[in-house]
């Protein structure tokens, strides 16, 4: 007998989300196991590594030794915190996991206390970072609590990254949010572009021009992944760490009151990642694929 599998089509990256709130409810959406590409109808199913018990075997792996080899480090972050600034070494926020869940998620805390609650976007030198948050924010090490959350099945290692119920992403909910991910290198620089755009714009400008990207590139990333591209990005992940992020040119001096009129944003179509693409490579890919022109 041939088994039927249950299907759901995804709708457009244009749909907006803005209306979602940060009510307690643990599920945003219901979203199957199986799903379709918004824009070619290609079925992703569990099989894939993306969504393998082999992926969550991975994570558990890294995510205990990881936190076995930075336990005392961490220690010592936490510590710092709180002898250079008042209040938690910790910070806990609510995002938004696999299926629409509401997780909270976890981190070393890089801001000042009284900006905890003001939930959005940052920008590059934003005046609520912390001294000691500007170097954790630099290499990423603010995020070693969320090594946790792997172990807790709230996140993996290589995934999109976990967002804000107003800016959630329903391609990106089919797939467990990571610590890095495909549209986190290629858009490492994301703060230096909002410090571009006066703060009554940020908002606007994030969901017209950088959120549609960071979802397409991420989902075209996660569709075709492999444990070696997994790999790879993540080495990826510490060697842009180590070299200051390079603004595009579309992106420079951007005025917001003028972009909708200048510039156009076009998605080269996802090439076939098969065969030999499967491995290392796949993941360069998702950033040949972004194109914005002038």
């Amino acid at each position: 007998m041939r088994r039927q599998t249950n299907t759901a089509v995804v709708p457009p990256t244009s749909d907006s989300f803005t209306s979602i709130t940060t009510r307690r409810t643990r599920h945003l959406f219901q979203v199957p196991r199986v799903f379709a590409d918004d824009t070619k109808g290609q079925q992703i199913h569990e099989s894939c590594w993306s969504l393998s018990i082999s992926k969550r075997t991975f994570d558990i792996l890294v995510a205990v030794s990881v936190l076995a080899v930075f336990a005392l480090p961490m220690l010592l972050i936490a510590i710092l915190i709180r002898l250079t600034s008042d209040g938690p070494a910790m910070f806990v926020q609510e995002r938004v996991g696999l299926n629409g869940r509401l997780f909270r998620i976890f981190k070393f805390r890089s801001m000042t206390q009284t900006s905890e609650n003001c939930a959005g976007l940052t920008r590059d030198g934003d005046h609520r970072i912390t001294d000691v948050g500007r170097w954790l924010r630099k290499f990423k090490l603010d995020e070693l609590p969320q090594f946790y959350n792997i172990l807790r099945g709230d996140m993996s290692l290589v995934g999109p990254r976990p967002k804000l119920p107003q800016y959630a992403e329903r391609l990106s909910m089919q797939f467990r949010p990571g610590i890095t991910g495909a549209a986190t290198i290629a858009f490492r620089c994301e703060e230096e572009i909002l410090k571009q755009v006066h703060p009554s714009n940020l908002d606007k400008f994030y969901l017209n021009r950088i959120k549609p990207l960071k979802e397409r590139i991420d989902f075209r990333y996660m569709r075709s992944a492999t444990l070696w591209s997994d790999l790879g990005l993540v080495l990826k992940t510490f060697r842009v760490s180590l070299v200051p992020a390079r603004i595009p040119q579309s992106f420079r001096k951007t005025e917001y009151a003028t972009f909708i009129a200048k510039t156009t944003i076009r998605l080269e179509p996802a090439a076939d990642l098969t065969g030999d693409q499967n491995r290392g490579d796949v993941f360069k890919n998702a950033d040949c694929n972004l194109a914005i022109g002038d």
